[in-house]
C-alpha cells in the first residue's frame, strides 16, 4: 500500500521578505515542516506538485526539518507550461535564459538560507535544487550558511548547455567553498535532454578540471529528468532510490560531522 502524501495543509506556512541581487524587495511564502538538520528544498519547473511533496516526506523521515519556499506556480500539482510562462514574466527574480549570470532570486535564497540558520541555531543548512533551481545549488553552496548541496539535473540556462548560470566569479567563490567543505553532489539521467551531456561536460571544466573532485556526478541510465520526483521509483535497487540514498547518506554525514564538531546545537 502505498503511503498517503501530506500535504501542504499539514505544513506550517511563514512569509519571507529580502532583497534579490538587483535590489528589488521579494517575498514569498515558506513551508516548513518536520525537525532536525533543515533542508532547503527548493521546486523545480513542473512546481510542488505531489512528487515534490513524496519527497520532502523522505526528507523528513530521514530526520530533517523540509524548509520550502513557493517560488512559483500551484501547490500541490504541477503545470510545466503554466510555470514556464510565469517564470519568464518573473524577470526581477528569474533570468532563465542567462549564461555567465546567476538569476537575481538567488541573493533572496541566499538571505533565507541564513535566516534559517540564525533562527534554528545551526551552523548551516542543506539545500536540494532541482531543474530550473538546480544551479541555483550550486551557487548556494558558496555561502557560508551552507553545509551541503545537492544539484539534481541542473538544466539553466536551457538554450545554452554547453555554458552556466553562474558568473565567472561565483565559479571562483563556488570551488573556493569546495575546497573547503567537501564534493556537493550532482544527479542526471545519461540522456537527459534537459540536462545534457554536454551540460555535464560543462559543469566537470569548471569545477573538477584539475583533476579534484569538487561536484560529485551520479549518472543514471536512461532518458529521464526529474530524479528525485517524476521519474523517481520507490523500489530498492532501482537508480533513483539509490540516488536518494547517496543523497540522504551525504546530507547525513555532514551534519553528523558537524554535530560532533559541537557546532550545530540540534541535529537529527
Amino acid at each position: 500500500m502505498t503511503t498517503p502524501v501530506t500535504q501542504i495543509s499539514d505544513y506550517d506556512k511563514t512569509v519571507f521578505t529580502a532583497e534579490t541581487s538587483e535590489g528589488q524587495r521579494v517575498t514569498h511564502d515558506i513551508y516548513q515542516r518536520g525537525s532536525g538538520a533543515p533542508v532547503i528544498l527548493l521546486q523545480e519547473l513542473p512546481g510542488i506538485g505531489q512528487e515534490t511533496l513524496a519527497l520532502a516526506d523522505r526528507l523528513v523521515d530521514a530526520g530533517h526539518e523540509v524548509v520550502m519556499p513557493h517560488l512559483f506556480g500551484p501547490i500541490g500539482r504541477i503545470s510545466i507550461g503554466g510555470n514556464l510562462v510565469r517564470v519568464l514574466c518573473l524577470r526581477k527574480e528569474f533570468s532563465v535564459l542567462a549564461a555567465n549570470r546567476s538569476s537575481p532570486i538567488v541573493a533572496w535564497l541566499r538571505l533565507l538560507c541564513r535566516d534559517v540558520r540564525q533562527s534554528r541555531g545551526v551552523s548551516g543548512v542543506g539545500v536540494v535544487g532541482m531543474c530550473l533551481t538546480g544551479n541555483f545549488a550550486i551557487s548556494l553552496i558558496a555561502d557560508d550558511s551552507v553545509l551541503a548541496a545537492v544539484a539534481s539535473q541542473p538544466a539553466m540556462p536551457f538554450f545554452k548547455q554547453g555554458a552556466l548560470h553562474m558568473s565567472a566569479e561565483d565559479v571562483t567563490d563556488v570551488r573556493n567553498a569546495l575546497d573547503e567543505k567537501g564534493a556537493m553532489h550532482l544527479l542526471r539521467f545519461e540522456d537527459d535532454p534537459l540536462c545534457t551531456p554536454e551540460k555535464s561536460e560543462c559543469i566537470q571544466k569548471a569545477f573538477n578540471d584539475d583533476g579534484a573532485i569538487r561536484i560529485d556526478e551520479i549518472t543514471l541510465p536512461g532518458k529521464g529528468h526529474s530524479v528525485l520526483t517524476l521519474d523517481f521509483v520507490d523500489e530498492e535497487g532501482h537508480p533513483t532510490h539509490e540516488a536518494l540514498a547517496s543523497v540522504l547518506h551525504y546530507f547525513r554525514k555532514l551534519f553528523s560531522s558537524d554535530v560532533d564538531n559541537g557546532d550545530v546545537s540540534e541535529g537529527p
